[in-house]
C-alpha cells in the first residue's frame, strides 16, 4: 500500500493524531499566513523607514477597542474548542450552541472594528493620510475580511449540525472550520501588538 494515501482517510479527513479536519484546510491556512506573513514584513519595513511617522499616528488608535477585539477573539476560540468537544461526545445542540455563541462574538468583532473606522474616517483619515493609516486600513480590513469568512463557513456548520451531518463519529467538518477560526484569531493576536503596541 501507498504509505501517502495511507495517512488520509477515505473522507478527505487526517487521522486522529494529525491535523485536525480536511488536509485542503491547512493548504488555505498555509498559504493564507504567508500572504499576511508577506504583508506583515512589508509593514515593519515600511515603519523602520518613517519612525517618527507611524509612531505619532499609532499613537491615535483605541488601543481599547483592539484590546477589547482582543479579548473578543481570545474568547471566541475558546467557543469552538467546546464547539469541537462537544460534537466529539455526539452533542450535536450544544455544538452548534458554542458555534453560534463564537458568531455572535464574530459580530460583536465586526461592530467594535467598524466603530474604529468610523471613527478615522470622521476625523478625515483615509488610505491616503499617510503610509501608516494606509497599512492600519489595509492590514485590519483584510483580517476583517477573514472575520466575516470564518463566520460564513461556522454558520454553514452550525446548518449540517442541525440537520444531523456530523456525529461522533464523522466530525472533521466542525474541526475544518474551528482550524480556520483558530487561524484568524492567530492572526489578529500577530496583527493587534504589531500595529497598535509596539513601538
Amino acid at each position: 500500500m501507498n504509505t501517502n494515501t495511507a495517512l488520509i482517510n477515505e473522507d478527505g479527513s487526517l487521522p486522529a493524531e494529525d491535523l485536525p479536519g480536511d488536509f485542503a484546510i491547512w493548504i488555505f491556512i498555509l498559504a493564507e499566513m504567508l500572504v499576511f506573513g508577506v504583508m506583515f514584513i512589508v509593514y515593519a519595513f515600511a515603519r523602520a523607514h518613517q519612525l517618527e511617522v507611524f509612531n505619532a499616528s499609532q499613537l491615535t488608535l483605541n488601543r481599547g477597542l483592539g484590546t477589547l477585539n482582543t479579548i473578543i477573539l481570545i474568547t471566541s476560540s475558546y467557543f469552538v474548542v467546546r464547539s469541537v468537544a462537544a460534537i466529539k461526545v455526539n452533542d450535536a445542540r450544544q455544538s452548534a450552541g458554542w458555534l453560534l455563541g463564537a458568531m455572535a462574538l464574530g459580530a460583536m468583532f465586526i461592530v467594535v472594528k467598524l466603530w474604529e473606522f468610523n471613527e478615522k474616517f470622521s476625523a478625515g483619515i483615509t488610505l491616503e493620510t499617510n503610509d501608516f493609516y494606509m497599512y492600519y486600513l489595509t492590514l485590519t480590513s483584510f483580517h476583517l475580511m477573514h472575520v466575516l469568512m470564518g463566520m460564513i463557513i461556522l454558520g454553514c456548520i452550525v446548518f449540517k449540525l442541525k440537520h444531523g451531518d456530523y456525529t461522533a463519529a464523522e466530525y472533521f467538518g466542525v474541526e475544518t472550520g474551528a482550524s480556520f477560526w483558530h487561524m484568524v484569531d492567530l492572526l489578529w493576536i500577530v496583527l493587534f501588538p504589531l500595529v497598535y503596541i509596539i513601538h
